[in-house]
This record gives C-alpha cells, sequence and structure tokens, in this order.
C-alpha cells in the first residue's frame, strides 16, 4: 500500500465515525480553482482548528484510487454542482511534514521527502521509468505526460521545518527552494490540478516578497472566504449543545471569541468536542513548544509589550500592523511582529476592521496566563499576584489594601493610559481586577437603573462569590460613589445577586495623586 500516493479515504472514514460538524463546503471553494491560476491554495491556521482534518477530508473526496461517495452523501458538498465533477477523479499526493521533522534532524530532511515521494511515484507508476537525476518533480513531468493525469498535492504542516530550522540555515533553504521547484516552475501546471498547503504560519517572506507569491492564502490574519471553515460557529456549537444536553452559554465563554474576517464569533473546535466528550468546559488547550519559541521575544518588552499583554489579559483590545511580519518566528522585529505571532498561533483573536487584537477567551486566557508563568516573565508574574491579592482584599471589605492597590495599579499602567477622566479609571480598574476574570464575567458600564455601572462583576456559573459593583469618581469622594450606587438604583438592576453583593465606591484625589476606597455590602455578608 502507498504511503504518500492515493491514501484513500480511511482518514476521514474515522472522522465520520466520530462526531462530525459539516465543514464539507470547503471542498466547492477549492473545486473552484481546479485548473485554473488559483489552483494553489495555502489555508493556515493555529493547532486544534482542524487543519488536517480538512486536509483528511481533500484525501478522501479527490481520491481516485478509492470510492467516497457515501462518505459525502449527507454533507454540504453534495448539493453542490461541482460535487460530481471532481469526485475521486485526480491521483493525490498527500504529505505531512511533520513526520519528516520528528525523524531528520538536519539540513538532510527535504532530501529525504523528495526520495521517499519519488519511490512512492515509481511504485505506484511502474511502467514510467526513472532516470538517474530525476528528482521527484522530474519524475511528475514524465508521468504526468505519460498519462495525461494531473495531481492534487495536499501538504499538511507544511511549515514544520519552517519552525524547526532558523531562517537561513541550509535546512530551510534546501526545503524552500525545493517548494519552488514543485510549485513555481514552467512544467508546474503541466503536473498540478490543484495544490493544498496547511500549516500554522502563512508563507514565508523573503525580504518584500513570498517565496511562493503564485499561492493564495488564507490565515487567522486573513483568511478570505475560507473563514467560516476554520472553526466552529454560535449556530454550530448550539446545535452540538442541545444533542448532548450542554450547556451553550458556558461552551461560548470557555471557547468562543475568535473573530475569522467576517465571522465575528468562532469556537475552537477541538476544545468543544472535548468538553462536550468530557461533559465538562475547562482548558483543552494542549501546550505546545510554539508559544516558548517567542517567549523570549515577549521577554525584551518591545515597545511596552508588557503593558499590552496585561491589558488584554484585563479584556481591552490592542492595535496591531500583521502585514510587516516575515512568517517566519525565527525573525522577529518589532512590537507587531510578536502579536502576529500570537494571533497565528491561536492565543490572539485579529480583528480586522479594527486593527487590533484580544484574548478571546476564558480557556485562551487561562493559558496565556500559564504560558508567561512558564516562561517566568516576571512582570506578568508579578502583577498576577498583586491582582490576586486586590481581589481578595475587596471580597473582605479591607478598603485601605483596595486604595493600595488601586495606587499601584495607576503607578504601572499611567504608560499606558491617559489618566484623567472616570474612563481611564475604569480601564486600569479593569487591569488591576484582570485575576478576577478566573470566577467573574466583567461588564464595562452595564445599563443598570438610571444610568450605568462603570465595572459589573457578575460571577460565573457555580462560583459562591458576590457579585460586585465598582462606581468611579474623580474628586468627588468614596461614599458619593456608594451614594450615586443606590441613586441609580443599581443593586435592583442585578437582582439575583442581591442576597451577595458588593458596592464599590473608588475615587481619584487629583491634587493627592491617591485613591480612596469605601466597600458596602449587601445581603448575607450585612
Amino acid at each position: 500500500m502507498s504511503v504518500y500516493v492515493n491514501v484513500g479515504n480511511e482518514g476521514f472514514r474515522r472522522i465520520r465515525n466520530s462526531e462530525y460538524v459539516d465543514k464539507s463546503g470547503l471542498i466547492d471553494v477549492v473545486n473552484k480553482s481546479i485548473f485554473t491560476e488559483n489552483c494553489f491554495s495555502c489555508v493556515t491556521r493555529c493547532r486544534r482548528f482542524g487543519k488536517s482534518m480538512a486536509a483528511k477530508m481533500l484525501c478522501a473526496y479527490y481520491d481516485q484510487s478509492c470510492d467516497s461517495r457515501n462518505l459525502f452523501a449527507d454533507l454540504e458538498i453534495a448539493h453542490y454542482p461541482s460535487f460530481e465533477e471532481h469526485l475521486n477523479k485526480y491521483p493525490v499526493i498527500y504529505l505531512d511534514i511533520s513526520d519528516f521533522v520528528t525523524r531528520y534532524k538536519d539540513d538532510t530532511i527535504t532530501k529525504h521527502l523528495d526520495e521517499q515521494l519519488r519511490a512512492d511515484i515509481h511504485a505506484t507508476y511502474p511502467d514510467i521509468p526513472q532516470q538517474e537525476d530525476d528528482d521527484l518533480m522530474a519524475l511528475l513531468i514524465r508521468v504526468a505526460a505519460a498519462t495525461g493525469e494531473r495531481f492534487i498535492f495536499i501538504i499538511d504542516e507544511w511549515d514544520a521545518i519552517c519552525r524547526e530550522f532558523p531562517s537561513g540555515s541550509s535546512a530551510m533553504d534546501r526545503y524552500v527552494n525545493w517548494l519552488r521547484r514543485m510549485f513555481k516552475g514552467g512544467s508546474t501546471a503541466q503536473v498540478f490540478a490543484g495544490v493544498y498547503l496547511t500549516g500554522i504560519l502563512p508563507i514565508k517572506k523573503y525580504k518584500t516578497e513570498s517565496a511562493l507569491n503564485n499561492f493564495q492564502e488564507y490565515s487567522m490574519a486573513s483568511p478570505g472566504k475560507m473563514a467560516r471553515y476554520f472553526g466552529f460557529t454560535k449556530d454550530e456549537v448550539r446545535a452540538l449543545a442541545e444533542r448532548h444536553g450542554m450547556d451553550f452559554d458556558d461552551l461560548e465563554k470557555w471557547y468562543d471569541g475568535y473573530q475569522i474576517g467576517k465571522q465575528h464569533s468562532m469556537f475552537n473546535p477541538n476544545s468543544v468536542m472535548r468538553a462536550i466528550d468530557n461533559e465538562i468546559c475547562k482548558s483543552y488547550w494542549a501546550s505546545t513548544g510554539a508559544f516558548d519559541a517567542v517567549a523570549n521575544y515577549i521577554q525584551m518588552n518591545y515597545e511596552g509589550l508588557k503593558d499590552d499583554i496585561i491589558r488584554m489579559l484585563a479584556g481591552e483590545r490592542c492595535p496591531v500592523d500583521p502585514t510587516g511580519f516575515q512568517n517566519d518566528m525565527s525573525i522577529i522585529h518589532s512590537r507587531d511582529d510578536v502579536l502576529t505571532v500570537l494571533i497565528h498561533l491561536g492565543y490572539l483573536s485579529f480583528d480586522w476592521d479594527e486593527e487590533e487584537c484580544y484574548i478571546p477567551n476564558r480557556e485562551v486566557a487561562g493559558e496565556m496566563v500559564n504560558a508567561v508563568k512558564r516562561n517566568n516573565w516576571q512582570p506578568v508574574v508579578d502583577a498576577l499576584e498583586q491582582s490576586k491579592q486586590l481581589l481578595q482584599a475587596t471580597l473582605e471589605g479591607d478598603c485601605e489594601a483596595v486604595a493600595r492597590g488601586v495606587d499601584n495599579a495607576h503607578d504601572e499602567h499611567t504608560s499606558i493610559l491617559s489618566y484623567n477622566n472616570e474612563n481611564s479609571l475604569a480601564c486600569v480598574l479593569s487591569i488591576a481586577y484582570f485575576y478576577a476574570r478566573n470566577d467573574y464575567v466583567f461588564h464595562r458600564e452595564l445599563a443598570s437603573g438610571k444610568g450605568f455601572a462603570d465595572l459589573v462583576l457578575l460571577p460565573r456559573k457555580n462560583v459562591d462569590s458576590p457579585a460586585i459593583i465598582l462606581e468611579l469618581k474623580y474628586d468627588r469622594g468614596a461614599e458619593g460613589a456608594i451614594a450615586q450606587i443606590h441613586r441609580k438604583q443599581y443593586p435592583a438592576k442585578v437582582a439575583q445577586y442581591t442576597s451577595n453583593l458588593l458596592l464599590v465606591g473608588i475615587n481619584y484625589d487629583r491634587q493627592t495623586k491617591t485613591h480612596e476606597c469605601m466597600i458596602q455590602f449587601i445581603g448575607h455578608h450585612s
């Protein structure tokens, strides 16, 4: 049985034997590119977002050595006109680069993959003679000329070599030249009906140009028409929750929040499926070395990157320009480069319209914290500990400790805020309390009674802690802030929490440049 050529549909059959969310519409997008100038696609997304599943689906659909009709008959693709046109019509080459990265650790890696693919092609087409100086492309040209067939080439983890070997190394140079030889030569159109690469990073840039600028690129930062196939939509997760008796709200808080192109509410598919299988929402983010690869750049604190990470942990957004990144984790020149890597790795989501990045959900926030702790990024570790202490002081009603904690947060974060109004103070407080996001859902300026509460922290399900309403003032006294909460009837708006409610008034005195705090308990704390 062939290892790389016409591997059949067993991979996708196993997927269909499990719980499967229909993403087969992706096939129609690829079908439209077959035998066109746009037949080269590089579709990159972070781990756990279904890259390999999509590759196996495409193999099963195009592979001429098997009959996959029954695997697709009940799926979306079966309703498209292109379904019959391309179903099981092509010889398919399937290559997972990560298999080679685990076996070969030097610059011979590209030589090995070319040799092994060539051996497989020869075994599949034994009547096509090999010549002594053949490389893979030379043999494919001969096969295509003799048979009249055009190949579909699918490469999974295409960038694994790029992540393993540094830019400028002989291993990287040989791999890039091999890709160019395969997909950017004069004979490429004679050999391939379509090429589909998938991985984490978009195609590497050399100076200002892509090494393979004939590829249509779809990424976490710019997914284009592929966006709805990158993750689970809200409707898809809601249907899963209903079918399995899961709480959709919990799934949403843990795994939603990614904006992928025009899709404004996308879920991490792997985490959703594992939560359903285990019947519990928690972090299923598998630790990888990818974050560690950029950790040293984060510690350099490019252009205030420390402040950006803390702001995003607190629920804020930060501007980012991903266009300058060279798509190489060994080449990091700026804060934007670091943030762009984190977008491609899934630690951040990217809002293209606003050109901002942010931490999408509770799962990722927790793993971001774990990652910075694991890499001993002390400024954030210290901020986390201070935030933990501030929350504890608030819950204990220690007004002086809360005032000191807000003073410290103010001093620490004046570099990122114009500290001259209540909105600035609210931003500092959301940063100062970011540890509380483990147990609370934050609402900035929540409509309540006759006005807006500056910051409301509502406990998550199964968390036995009081709801917290924070009212913020400048030069008007902490008592005045508490009085305004009652005057605007904020407690009535959160009536379900009035048996366990904490009112926090905070005032900033511009003359003394200090904060004062007053805390009032409502309910069984009284």
